[in-house]
């Protein structure tokens, strides 16, 4: 199951051609990343415990423009877990029609700023992070 955010496509949204511009979907991945989080019941928790998701890589793949006006559900979920990273999948999709505008693959880390590198994700961090994969 995914965590669903809708976003509706703003002219401030759009390049020059009346699309989406490319930057944009990564603005509207991280806001559905921000609900997953928020949605599982980690954010307090992450705030609380001064650690950080961390994006390391996206691999984004664009399936059709997103013009002004639409509705758009970008479907998101954790997907993948290993001892120091994890690997969140997002489609975006039009809310009308189902139809597939983009997806994306986006590996985070997890970071202290009191440690250097990436958090083992074992322990309780371990958990949260399995709680995304179970919204």
């Amino acid at each position: 199951m995914a965590q669903a955010t809708e976003i509706k496509v703003r002219g401030y949204h759009l390049d020059l051609y009346g699309h989406v511009n490319n930057a944009r979907y990564l603005e509207f991945l991280e806001e559905a990343r921000w609900a997953l989080v928020d949605e599982s019941g980690g954010l307090e928790w992450f705030t609380r415990e001064k650690l950080a998701l961390v994006i390391s890589r996206i691999d984004i793949r664009y399936k059709r423009p997103a013009t002004m006006g639409d509705v758009l559900k970008i479907e998101t979920r954790m997907v993948h877990l290993t001892e120091k990273e994890g690997i969140i999948h997002q489609r975006i999709v039009r809310a009308d029609n189902a139809k597939l505008v983009a997806e994306a693959d986006v590996t985070i880390a997890v970071i202290h700023a009191g440690t250097p590198g990436a958090m083992p994700l074992n322990g309780e961090l371990g958990c949260r992070l399995q709680e995304m994969m179970n919204v």
